[in-house]
């Protein structure tokens, strides 16, 4: 990350700001790749909680196990009936044999992400994250990825939201180190949305203060006598 932020000044400022975020990686297996389906369009925080769920739910949280799971079971989870038949999917092909998850280390980014794709409802974006989080691979960029599109907007000044495929077009300036570019900017993303929600926090605080230009100890007394 260091490296590449010398490169680009805006990268130099997510370092700054949010260099100091550790990089843990996922253990390879179908568990990370459950969690992976399960971060599909929605929050981090959301898609934690579904795990945690799964996990309690399914000890250990491994192909066979998950398919005698029943579909109740799977929604008190927090699976949608889409996510349960691509987690199912992934569970039966391994089961199969169709999918060998540990021999994917072997081959290159592309020859990865195609295989992945073969499977009903991992797009490229699933297939780009499971390689950058479970194998620590180094020139991933998931260039459709929501949080890496508004924190490039706002790292970059941007007045849009830029297009998938301009920020494709910019992350090849930062092959083949475009991991570490992914994970500057979700940083930056990260202390970028706690620096707006405190700002937000301090100007309701402030507001709530002020009232309707009464005293503020009046205004708390008439709320509080309802």
């Amino acid at each position: 990350m260091a490296a590449l932020a010398r490169t680009d000044a805006r990268l130099d400022l997510a370092l700054r700001r949010g260099g100091h975020r550790p990089v843990i990686l996922r253990e390879p297996g179908f568990a990370s790749f459950c969690k992976i389906i399960l971060e599909q369009q929605v929050s981090l925080a959301a898609a934690a909680r579904m795990y945690g769920n799964l996990r309690a739910a399914c000890q250990p949280l491994e192909p066979k196990g998950f398919l005698t799971l029943d579909e109740a079971t799977l929604r008190a989870c927090g699976f949608s009936r889409q996510k349960i038949a691509y987690a199912r999917g992934l569970a039966e092909a391994l089961l199969a044999g169709d999918l060998d998850l540990s021999a994917l280390a072997a081959l290159p980014d592309e020859e990865a992400i195609g295989i992945l794709c073969g499977l009903k409802g991992i797009g490229p974006w699933s297939a780009q994250n499971y390689l950058l989080w479970s194998h620590g691979r180094r020139d991933i960029f998931p260039t459709n990825d929501l949080a890496l599109l508004i924190g490039w907007q706002w790292l970059a000044g941007l007045e849009a939201r830029p297009t998938v495929r301009a920020l494709d077009e910019q992350a090849l300036d930062w092959a083949p180190r475009r991991t570490a570019a992914a994970f500057l900017i979700w940083h930056y993303y990260l202390e970028e949305v706690d620096a707006r929600r405190a700002s937000g926090r301090r100007a309701s605080k402030r507001g709530a203060a002020k009232g309707d230009g009464r005293p503020a100890k009046e205004v708390a007394a008439r709320r509080a006598a309802g």
